[in-house]
C-alpha cells in the first residue's frame, strides 16, 4: 500500500514580462518555479502570464486570491526601472506586509550572487487567507528565491489555515 504525501497547498504563478505576455518572448523562469513548487509538495493550478502593468498584474492577484490559492508567487518587475511596477500593484492587493519575508529573500539572494534579488523591491504578504510574494525575475533569483521561501511559506500556510497555533 502506497502512502500519499501530503499536499503542502494549492498555488499560482504570475509571469510579469511583457514580452512573453505579448507572445514575443518564451517564458523560462515559470516552468522552473512550477517545477520548484511541485518539489516542496505544493499543486500548481496554473502560470499566469502578464504585462508589466499594474491593472493586469492587480487582477491576476485577485483572480488568484478569490480562486482560493494558498500561495502566489509573481516572477519580475521588481527592479528599479519604470516598467517594474509588480510591487505597486501587489501593495494594493495586501491585507498585511510579511516584510520578513522580503528582507530574507533579498539578503540570500545577495548572498548567493544574484543582485536582482538584492535589488528587489518586491513585497510579501496575506491576502485574505493566501501568501502573496514577489521574487526577481532572474533564474539565479528564483531558484535561491525558492530555496529561502519554502520553508516560510509552508509555516505561514498552516498558521492560515489553522493548523498551527
Amino acid at each position: 500500500m502506497e502512502i500519499e504525501k501530503p499536499v503542502a497547498g494549492r498555488a499560482l504563478v504570475i509571469i510579469v514580462d511583457d514580452r512573453t505576455a505579448h507572445g514575443d518572448g518564451v517564458d523560462s523562469t515559470g516552468p522552473l518555479v512550477t517545477e520548484l513548487l511541485n518539489e516542496a509538495d505544493f499543486i500548481v493550478d496554473a502560470t499566469v502570464l502578464v504585462a508589466a502593468d499594474e491593472v493586469e498584474i492587480r487582477n491576476a492577484l485577485n483572480t488568484a486570491v478569490i480562486g482560493g490559492v494558498d500561495l502566489v508567487i509573481t516572477v519580475g518587475g521588481t527592479g528599479v526601472s519604470p516598467r517594474d511596477v509588480t510591487p505597486d500593484a501587489t501593495e494594493d492587493v495586501l491585507d498585511r506586509g510579511l516584510p520578513g519575508i522580503s528582507e530574507a529573500l533579498r539578503s540570500s539572494g545577495l548572498a548567493a550572487g544574484a543582485p536582482d534579488a538584492g535589488l528587489s523591491r518586491g513585497l510579501a504578504g496575506v491576502s485574505g487567507s493566501t501568501l502573496v510574494v514577489n521574487l526577481a525575475g532572474s533564474r539565479a533569483a528564483v531558484r535561491d528565491g525558492m530555496a529561502t521561501l519554502t520553508p516560510l511559506a509552508t509555516h505561514v500556510i498552516d498558521h492560515l489555515s489553522g493548523l498551527e497555533d
